[in-house]
């Protein structure tokens, strides 16, 4: 169950409904679970190649040399931040190789023991099997743009890895499956078989069925949430099973009966504390170093070099390895004792601190409890500074760490919920200044600033931003708006240009541009911003759920150019499809307001018989409407129309007063537009005006209602 993987889909499916439902209570249990089973799983693999002589010179290159080139990869990351997202992506993309390359050393271990020695063609269809799934998984990590800052992607496109994708798959099933099979025919007995099918079934659940339901549904999960994260847990649960079997047989093949899992599961759990916290508490305090960064960047180092020491400490050609773990008999090569080789380097320390004596017993457990004391402290602070709810847990976490960009990110949006401005601003702005590199740290403060109406001081911040990531396309549309705020509308264009060059997919930013190009007079260069729209909500709905109303508008500007373009029988299908869904959606004043342009386009062409049409059906719409303003206009439009048509002019001013009537509340530029016409209106009927102003109502009625067999041109 727990070293073949057999529990993999009822915790699999535990962790994602969990972190569906209970997001920040399975956070926690996850770093909790890390203390326990992760970072255990790492010293087991120090503890194997260090704890005696004969390890340590056997694997020099990997315990010194590639340690100390590690070690000078953690201090140049630390100088040089734009590193970190190249070493961190390295250790993403290189787990899931590290998890199944045990998989497949399990498996093919459990296939000795059980006597089925497998041939090379069955082992080389596994292999490839096995290769495959991860192909399959990298795929998935490497295509689209990256949504986290700490991981570059290749982003290929999805329709390119999707076949390449599938084909993993198959190889996966076809080349395993034929090799289980051949393993089967010559198993005695199903019991042989159970370790091998589970070990496949775990790569398969893994791997190929994460995959499989991202691609066959919208589901989607991060990319460090599920390699560092559940799979994390059960590839290191997996580790310990056999890392303690083998230790406790080399124990006993050396003659050591006091040999205890507890003692040897005690020295993991402290020597894994002793691997990741210490590190980048002192480097962020003493040096005022990003704590997140930093521990980003010593997970990214200890898990490199587990992956390289592992891949050499764990060989089934090894003879002492195959002794252990394949065969049945407790003899094995001996190893040398350790203190068989005195000398005076810097093993002695070392070999002393790992003997019998009395002192080196009490400094071993005292650094055993500062170090779980250190952990506790970690977990501590870790629970205190997720919990957003409450300030004063944030403030104690701070206390403990202040320099930590992540836990100053909380603490902005606890001030934001509190409507505390300046304060967010002023965690904000540390938080940038300890990860400058952070760019969702970047927005959030630019946000905060355009918030607080420092206009000028986010103007700059996206300017910096923009210099660093010239293909940030948040920063792009932002920007954009900023500038068109600030009068730069040459700028706001060359924005929102570059946002859709970078990603065609962003609907705001084809919508903005549209508009700014409406402005200036550029309408068919605006429709075709419009139309990317409109294809955007229709290949992908569920992304624009909500959005109608925008639809709507782009629908009538499409139909707007297109009249201006006289193309009448594209502009008419699109009002006539604007109409259609406003009725549908129930959207009154777009509805109302498709009926106007289309009423318009056809009296600019000679068509007022279907014009009366269109706007007494649109005046019919606005008597239910809450929109005075946008009810106002229509009456006015229509006002005019009769004029222009030589309908009575006791109708025109009905309409241009009941418009006014409209705006009395609604002081401006439309309110000054009307009370004009009607003042004009007004003064060319003289005396009946005032009959009009007593039956306002019944004259308006009169107004909407004249038949269209009344426009017939003579």
């Amino acid at each position: 169950m727990i070293g073949c993987g057999g529990w993999s889909a009822p915790l699999l499916l535990v962790a994602f409904v969990a972190t569906q439902s209970h997001a920040q209570q399975w956070s926690m249990a996850f770093y909790f679970l890390a203390l326990v089973f992760n970072y255990p799983h790492f010293m087991a693999t120090v503890y194997r190649a260090y704890h005696t002589r004969e390890q340590f010179e056997k694997y020099r290159i990997f315990t010194v040399h590639i340690a100390l080139l590690l070690a000078l990869a953690g201090v140049l990351t630390h100088a040089v931040p734009v590193l970190l997202p190249w070493l961190f992506t390295l250790y993403i993309c290189w787990s899931p190789w590290h998890y199944s390359g045990q998989n497949f050393g399990l498996l093919m271990m459990f296939a000795r023991r059980s006597g089925l020695a497998p041939e090379p063609r069955e082992r080389r269809a596994l292999y490839a099997a096995f290769i495959a799934s991860y192909v399959m998984l990298m795929l998935n990590f490497h295509t689209g743009a990256s949504s986290d800052d700490m991981i570059l992607s290749l982003n290929i496109p999805a329709r390119w890895a999707l076949w390449p994708k599938v084909a993993c798959g198959v190889i996966f099933l076809v080349s395993g499956g034929w090799a289980l099979a051949r393993f089967a025919r010559r198993a005695k007995g199903w019991r042989t078989m159970v370790a091998p099918a589970t070990l496949f079934a775990s790569q398969f659940m893994w791997f190929v069925v994460f995959v499989g339901l991202e691609m066959g549904s919208r589901l989607q999960v991060q990319q460090t949430r599920y390699s560092s994260g559940i799979l994390a847990v059960l590839h290191s649960t997996q580790y310990l099973w056999i890392t303690s079997y083998y230790q406790r047989r080399e124990a006993r093949s050396a003659g050591q009966s006091t040999w205890r899992f507890s003692g040897y599961f005690a020295t993991l759990v402290a020597g894994g504390i002793a691997l990741f916290i210490p590190g980048p508490w002192i480097v962020s305090r003493l040096l005022h170093v990003d704590f997140a960064a930093s521990f980003l960047t010593f997970t990214s180092l200890v898990n490199i070099h587990h992956f390289i020491l592992d891949g050499a400490v764990w060989k089934l050609r090894d003879s002492r390895v195959a002794a252990l773990l394949i065969d049945t008999g407790e003899k094995a090569p001996a190893a040398a004792p350790a203190s068989a080789s005195p000398g005076r380097s810097m093993l002695d320390a070392a070999r002393w601190l790992a003997g019998e004596a009395r002192g080196a017993h009490a400094v071993r457990v005292a650094a055993a409890l500062l170090l779980c004391a250190w952990g506790l402290m970690d977990q501590a602070r870790y629970y205190w500074g997720s919990v957003e709810s409450k300030p004063a847990s944030l403030e104690r976490a701070a206390k403990l760490n202040p320099y930590d960009s992540l836990l100053l990110a909380r603490i902005a949006r606890a001030d934001q919920r509190a409507g505390d401005s300046p304060d967010a601003i002023s965690a904000l702005i540390r938080a940038v200044q300890l990860s400058p590199r952070n760019r969702s740290l970047r927005h959030s403060l630019a946000h905060a600033l355009l918030s607080a109406g420092r206009y000028a001081e986010a103007d700059r911040l996206y300017r910096d931003l923009l210099a660093g990531f010239p293909n940030d396309v948040d920063a792009l549309i932002n920007d954009g708006l900023l500038a068109q705020r600030m009068g730069r509308g040459e700028e706001a264009v060359d924005d929102w240009r570059r946002a859709v060059e970078v990603d065609p997919s962003q609907g705001n930013a084809q919508l903005y541009l549209g508009d700014a190009l409406a402005a200036r007079g550029e309408d068919q260069a605006a429709a075709r911003h419009y139309r990317a729209y409109l294809q955007l909500v229709a290949d992908h709905p569920e992304k624009h759920a909500g959005e109608s109303r925008l639809q709507l508008a782009a629908l009538i500007k499409i139909a707007d150019a297109d009249a201006r373009a006289r193309h009448d029988a594209d502009a008419a299908m699109g009002y006539d499809a604007a109409i259609t869904l406003g009725d549908k959606d129930h959207d009154t004043m777009m509805e109302s307001l498709a009926l106007i342009h289309h009423a318009e386009m056809d009296d600019s062409r000679g068509r007022p018989q279907a014009a009366a049409g269109l706007f007494q059906r649109a005046l019919a719409l606005d008597a239910g409407l809450s929109d005075a303003k946008a009810a106002a206009a229509d009456w006015a439009e229509y006002g005019q129309f009769l004029r222009r048509r030589g309908q009575p002019e006791r109708f025109s001013f009905a309409c241009f007063l009941h418009a006014e009537e409209l705006l009395h509340n609604t002081p401006g530029g439309e309110q000054e537009t009307v009370v004009k016409l009607r003042a004009a209106s007004e003064a060319q009927l003289g005396r009946e005006a005032a009959t009009v102003r007593k039956s306002l109502e019944a004259v308006l009625k009169e107004a909407a209602g004249v038949p269209p067999s009344a426009f017939a041109r003579p």
